[in-house]
């Protein structure tokens, strides 16, 4: 008896990142500072979300930017739709990591 496989066009091809992780990690391995930068910049990013904000929207994290920790590292999770929405936030991020020396992850879900 021999297994048959099919194989799609889907399959063969890298799924798009979902999303950034920035974190607060040179590449020389040195720590970013201040040490709240990460909820700092999620603060600042705190009105832009999917629809349009609201009333008391800044008092809360956007979904789409969000702080973290990775391995004992702070970091910025960012949503890869906050490039479609909202073009100059995710320069303005993007911005923020590249002019700070930042390493970007790429993750996928």
């Amino acid at each position: 008896m021999s297994a048959s496989f099919a194989f799609s066009a889907q399959t063969m091809v890298s799924p798009l990142p979902y999303e950034v992780i920035i974190l607060g990690v040179t590449p020389s391995g040195q720590t970013f500072r201040p040490s709240d930068w990460a909820e700092r910049l999620a603060g600042v990013m705190s009105s832009f979300r999917p629809g349009a904000a609201a009333p008391g929207d800044h008092l809360s994290y956007s979904p789409w930017c969000v702080p973290n920790t990775l391995e004992g590292i702070k970091c910025v999770i960012v949503h890869i739709a906050m490039r479609q929405d909202h073009v100059m936030a995710w320069d303005f991020v993007m911005g923020f990591a590249k002019d700070n020396n930042l390493q970007v992850i790429k993750a996928t879900p």
